[in-house]
């Protein structure tokens, strides 16, 4: 009994732990000189540890990239893991919130494009935020590792993206989104396989869905990526090379 006990809480472990190796740094806004930068809200995962956020606005220094990249605070604190993964009700809230900030930047700067990128449980917070916000308001959302059942209803979120949708998902992403997802569940609640490492299941119900879906482009992870540095882990797509090479790209219009 007390090794199965043992094995459960180490589990929960994985889940805890995700993101602790990077140490909690703020990302100043992408200081970009050019007059129309597009505008590039982060949606961190879960504890507040601001890696993709910090990840992507290195890339856009580093390729001096005409982008503004903001982070975008959704979490209930630093290191607060657990309770952001499964509170559900706060993703649909904060989602909301963002998309008023969306909604904001374009009544302001209408020329300027909006993009959202997601790690893990934060993707549930962008995909909120796409539901919330007007058809065709966002120009595209990149979901990293999303944290989300495989059979998450895109529908809403994909009328509001002009260029869709991209999930980036790998087969070795275990430890969080198998043994971790296993225990209490995806980010939405559900007792069902993540997205992150899955991909996405169609939802082809009412007329038009195919049309919709065809905005859904997902990336399973490959060995032939591995020279960025991406090796697969939730984690890998976070990598300097892969930032500059597979994600900035996304991030045009």
């Amino acid at each position: 009994m007390r090794t199965l006990w043992r094995t459960r809480l180490g589990l929960l472990s994985v889940l805890l732990a995700a993101g602790c190796a990077a140490s909690r740094q703020s990302v100043p806004s992408c200081g970009c000189s050019a007059p129309n930068a597009d505008v590039v809200f982060v949606a961190d995962g879960s504890g507040d540890y601001r890696t993709t956020s910090q990840a992507l606005g290195e890339a856009v220094s580093a390729c001096a990239a005409p982008l503004r990249v903001e982070t975008f605070v959704w979490s209930h604190g630093y290191g607060r893991v657990l309770v952001d993964h499964i509170d559900h009700c706060n993703h649909i809230e904060e989602g909301r919130r963002l998309a008023a900030l969306v909604a904001a930047v374009k009544q302001n700067c209408p020329e300027r494009s909006v993009y959202l990128v997601a790690h893990s449980s934060g993707a549930a917070v962008a995909l909120a935020a796409a539901e919330a916000a007007p058809p065709g308001s966002i120009e595209r959302i990149v979901l990293l590792a999303p944290a989300v059942a495989h059979d998450y209803d895109l529908r809403p979120a994909l009328c509001s993206v002009r260029q869709g949708i991209d999930a980036f998902i790998s087969r070795r992403d275990i430890g969080a989104l198998v043994f971790a997802t296993g225990i209490v569940g995806t980010a939405d609640r559900q007792r069902a396989a993540a997205a992150g490492r899955v991909g996405f299941t169609p939802l082809l119900t009412r007329p038009g869905d195919e049309l919709l879906y065809a905005k859904l482009r997902v990336h399973p992870w490959d060995p032939s990526v591995a020279w960025t540095g991406n090796r697969g882990s939730h984690y890998g797509t976070l990598e300097p090379g892969f930032m500059r090479s597979y994600i900035l790209p996304l991030l045009r219009r």
